[in-house]
């Protein structure tokens, strides 16, 4: 007769629903109670609301890894914005030039390279399919404390109410309580640049393109979304975000039309502001006996390639996958050796791309002339590298 076990999930954002969506579809789901903890309101989308502030790029293996547990008919049927090209170019270039970057769905033989989601959309799809399984939901919930009892963990709730969990699943952010209450160390990166988030109305069409230029106070991500605005995330200064914040709405067009290169012509403010500061940060461990971090509780990384949801979303299969198998062979889920297995799986992988974030940031802030024409000459090359160029977009996209 199999064993029961408890595994609570801390974070009802994208990658904690995820895993508590493929555990419990996974083969020995039946076997677990599962619980899902978050200290906010449930979140609730319609689709007569206004395109959310925030949203993700979600890679095509992403949505295929969506699609397995049901969420994916939800989020198409409701709403979301396929891209079709990527344009990358140095404010010192313009985005037809030779040093641009330019990625086209068509050239791998591909429908898209990915999709705009909005983040509320993504967690309402994926909370329509767990209210269909025995997973406990449980929002307004923060946790007050989280105590080691022999091989199993107390978790407590600010209302006095007491879970013992076999394994706990820090899926938290990058404040993470779990991360904290367990003492697991982070190594910070700030990158003294704070992130401004709006939607624009752009005068000309955005063609289903992602565009992203590189200035030396941060780069200037531009999305396209489904009701014709874009989606712009510009990544600078902290005073030239107040100044964005604070702003009028015909300041602020003008500052980001400029910004832009003109590349949509006259940019118009269309929508919400927020600004928040930017840093990279990557756990020393993913795990300890009975615990596991994914997703922004592990790591955090630059915004300016739209890789965070993604490499959470495969934080998610990659635990979830490795537990399934330990369960299978008698294990126990929360054995620190079962849990290894996840943490190698990860580790590296998420540490090379936040450092290859990180250096990319840096390499396109400097000022030095040389730095930028061997830059641009980088980038001249990997235009013309073939296999290369294409090994890399299918790995970033998640695709074979």
């Amino acid at each position: 007769m199999k064993q029961h076990f408890e595994v609570v999930v801390v974070g009802g954002g994208i990658t904690g629903l995820m895993f508590a969506a493929l555990l419990a579809r996974s083969r020995n789901g039946a076997s677990l109670g599962i619980t899902v903890l978050d200290a906010a309101a449930r979140p609730q989308f319609s689709a007569d609301d206004d395109i959310a502030l925030r949203v993700s790029a979600i890679a095509s293996g992403s949505a295929r890894l969506l699609d397995s547990v049901g969420a994916w008919q939800r989020i198409r049927e409701s709403r979301l914005c396929p891209y079709e090209c990527m344009r990358v170019w140095d404010e010192n270039d313009t985005p037809d030039g030779a040093a641009a970057l330019r990625f086209d769905a068509a050239e791998f033989a591909l429908p898209q390279l990915g999709f705009i989601v909005e983040n509320i959309l993504l967690q309402d799809a994926l909370l329509r399919q767990l209210d269909a399984t025995n997973v406990e939901l449980r929002f307004a919930s923060p946790i007050s404390s989280l105590r080691q009892s022999g091989r199993q963990y107390e978790v407590e709730l600010k209302g006095g109410e007491c879970r013992v969990a076999d394994l706990v699943v820090g899926a938290d952010g990058s404040r993470s309580f779990v991360r904290r209450a367990v003492a697991i160390e982070t190594r910070k990166w700030p990158y003294d640049q704070t992130a401004f988030v709006t939607h624009l109305r752009p005068e000309r069409e955005h063609r289903a393109t992602a565009w992203q230029r590189f200035l030396r106070q941060g780069p200037l991500g531009i999305l396209p979304l489904p009701d014709g605005r874009v989606s712009v995330v510009w990544s600078t200064t902290p005073d030239l975000a107040k100044r964005a914040l604070d702003a009028s709405d015909a300041a602020l067009g003008t500052m980001l039309t400029d910004a832009s290169d003109r590349v949509l012509g006259e940019l118009a403010a269309a929508g919400p502001r927020a600004a928040f500061p930017l840093g990279a940060q990557h756990a020393a461990r993913y795990v300890l006996p009975g615990i596991a971090l994914i997703g922004d509780a592990a790591h955090a990384i630059h915004p300016l390639a739209g890789q965070g949801a993604n490499l959470g979303l495969q934080d998610a299969a990659e635990l979830a996958a490795v537990l399934d198998a330990a369960l299978q062979q008698g294990l126990h889920p929360g054995d620190e050796p079962v849990l290894r297995r996840y943490e190698r799986a990860r580790k590296g992988a998420n540490a090379t791309m936040l450092h290859f974030m990180t250096g990319l940031n840096r390499l396109f802030a400097t000022d030095s002339r040389l730095v930028g024409q061997l830059r641009s000459a980088g980038m001249r090359i990997f235009n013309r590298s073939g296999p290369i160029r294409e090994r890399v977009v299918k790995v970033a996209l998640g695709v074979r």
